[in-house]
């Protein structure tokens, strides 16, 4: 077998290849480095941008499909703000109410009646 590095969030989460957080349930979807530096310079880049992320860089053996032998986080994922902020608009209108900005003031569209005192 052959060693491998991946990166773990204090939650137990992966690194993933969609450079997205994966739970490490599906091995095949975690981003794996031959060497650690590389693995450590992704995790600099990460933690750049959320200070609160608190990495690891593991080394994991490969098993013979080629994927990381790692524990899968028992920690649910956190959902994405933008796929809530597209399922909240999608229950908008499911329920017959206006979907965002539908009844929102158009400043560019005037009529004569506006106009006229």
């Amino acid at each position: 077998m052959t060693e491998v590095f991946v990166i773990r969030n204090q939650l137990g989460h992966y690194w993933g290849k969609g450079k997205a957080w994966v739970d490490g349930a599906q091995p095949r979807l975690v981003l794996r480095t031959k060497h650690r530096d590389e693995a450590v310079n992704t995790l600099f880049e990460l933690s750049s941008k959320d200070f609160e992320l608190r990495g690891d860089v593991l080394p994991a053996e490969l098993t013979e499909r080629g994927e990381p032998i790692i524990e899968p986080s028992q920690n649910p994922l956190p959902q994405d703000p933008q796929a809530e902020l597209i399922d909240e608009t999608m229950v908008d209108t499911a329920d017959g109410g206006p979907a965002i900005g539908a009844n929102a003031p158009d400043s560019n569209n005037t009529t004569e009646a506006e106009d006229t005192p």
